[in-house]
């Protein structure tokens, strides 16, 4: 197989790190981002110069273009962008600040907006290229006490959906990555949570105890996704949207359901409208 060059942002641990580890295994060569690189150190020692370790805030645009450069600049190709830093914001909507909002969006949304826009020239030049966007389950469904983060999700969805369209004629796939419930720190160390407001504590309850319920049997296996990412970044068509995990599909399902129901009943009302 041919060697295939990396940039994924968000490499400290979880799905960022095992992939980054995935892709170095099989020998590609791997622009790993984090905050702080020294989370890569024992990569570093092992993979040599397969590994290029890069400090980097997603959220600082320019940054983010001078990471791509530089990564670009160092293997003289990129073949795979894996937009995967983020995070889990908790708060009930009246709850969430303007900043915290925006914080959200800015690191979710933002910052794989910025590393996208710089990294397609360089793969439009090339005429191939694939990016993938670590969404979620979150990104096409929602639940209470994580509006902020579904908001960041949603609207990845959006315009990677519409950049698929805008670039399949270059050449460029684009892929967006829908994880269930794993075993990262998403809500844990990483999370950020807005102050409560007593009025939902009965319904934060009910929502935490939904949650661990979607999760079944428990949470999916980071190291286990890498097979699953490998067989996306290996296929020769490979899809718009994939779920990763047991749960995605069957919440999918029961919501799209659900939505089908509701826009048939009303109907009649989508005509009247029409005039």
């Amino acid at each position: 197989m041919t060697q295939k060059t990396w940039f994924i942002t968000g490499t400290s641990r979880g799905f960022g790190r095992e992939w980054a580890i995935a892709a170095l295994e099989r020998g590609d060569r791997v622009a790993a981002t984090a905050r702080d690189i020294s989370s890569l150190d024992d990569l570093v020692e092992k993979y040599g110069e397969a590994l290029l370790p890069l400090a980097l805030d997603v959220t600082d645009r320019d940054a983010d273009f001078a990471a791509v450069r530089q990564a670009h600049e160092k293997f003289g190709a990129l073949d795979i962008v894996v937009n995967n830093a983020g995070y889990g914001h908790f708060g009930m909507i009246e709850e969430v600040t303007e900043q915290e909002l925006r914080d959200q969006m800015e690191t979710n949304l933002f910052g794989a907006f910025w590393v996208t826009q710089a990294a397609l020239p360089i793969l439009r030049a090339q005429g191939h290229g694939h990016i993938l966007q670590v969404s979620s389950i979150g990104g096409i469904s929602a639940f209470p006490n994580v509006g902020a983060y579904h908001a960041s999700k949603w609207a990845l969805e959006g315009f990677s959906q519409a950049l698929a369209q805008e670039v399949a004629g270059f050449g460029i796939h684009v892929t967006l990555i829908e994880p269930g419930g794993f075993a990262t720190d998403w809500s844990g160390p990483s999370s950020r949570r807005s102050d409560a407001n007593p009025a939902y504590d009965e319904l934060r309850e009910q929502s935490e105890k939904a949650r661990s319920a979607r999760a079944g049997s428990g949470p999916g296996d980071p190291t286990a996704s890498a097979a699953a990412l490998l067989k996306v970044v290996d296929a020769a068509e490979p899809p718009l949207r994939v779920f990763f995990g047991a749960a995605p599909l069957g919440i999918a399902k029961a919501d799209y359901t659900s939505r089908l129901e509701t826009w048939e009943k009303w109907d009649d009302v989508a005509q009247l409208a029409q005039g």
